[in-house]
């Protein structure tokens, strides 16, 4: 029984389609979404040949899914595929770490220490006055790459743990050259072209 399962007649359409269509579904929809994330963040030279192996892969597996209409396995497989492919995408999404936020911090009174640290850490920080329900706050703007994220975040908990803070996807940004005196310390001051929020 099992050599029978074995031959190439059985074994190949019962258990190396539907394999070949769960990872080839993995892979295409791992990358439609590197793919989406690409076009969100405007870097086209990555987003076109990611939509063509994309594109090149699927067609690959939905074929023989239609070749093989008779076996339910491959059904199965194309669908485990696509929602596996989404989890996998999104973890390689967040390892590669691309692209800029904007955080935003609220802190419920003129927090210096935590304006002067980050901006010693490298990031360049705009603060603001405001009033906020108990009364005057200052709110310190910065951008982030992604992969500083947890730095800075580390920073904000450890200086004001009771800060309330909020992150957002930065599409385009600009940096202006920083003041003369502080030039010689390498800080970057920005200036937001268009913001949009994730």
């Amino acid at each position: 029984m099992l050599a029978g399962f074995m031959d190439s007649s059985v074994f190949f359409p019962t258990v190396v389609v539907p394999l070949l269509v769960f990872l080839a579904r993995i892979l295409d929809v791992s990358l439609a979404t590197l793919r989406i994330s690409m076009v969100y963040r405007g870097l086209k030279h990555l987003a076109a040949p990611l939509g063509f192996l994309e594109a090149l892969i699927w067609v690959l597996a939905i074929s023989q899914v239609m070749l093989h209409l008779d076996n339910w396995l491959t059904y199965l497989a194309f669908a485990l595929g696509f929602g596996a492919g989404n989890y996998v995408g999104l973890l390689i999404e967040e390892r590669l770490a691309f692209g800029n936020l904007i955080l935003r911090v609220i802190t419920p009174n003129e927090d210096t220490t935590l304006t002067k640290t980050l901006w010693d850490a490298g990031f360049g920080v705009t603060c603001v006055s405001a009033r906020g329900e108990s009364g005057p706050v200052k709110v310190i703007f910065t951008v982030v790459k992604r992969r500083d994220l947890k730095k800075a975040l580390g920073l904000i908990r450890r200086f004001n743990p009771n800060a309330f803070y909020t992150i957002e996807d930065v599409r385009f940004f600009s940096e202006t050259h920083p003041p003369v005196a502080r030039a010689t310390r390498g800080r970057k001051i920005f200036r937001f072209r268009s913001i949009k929020a994730g």
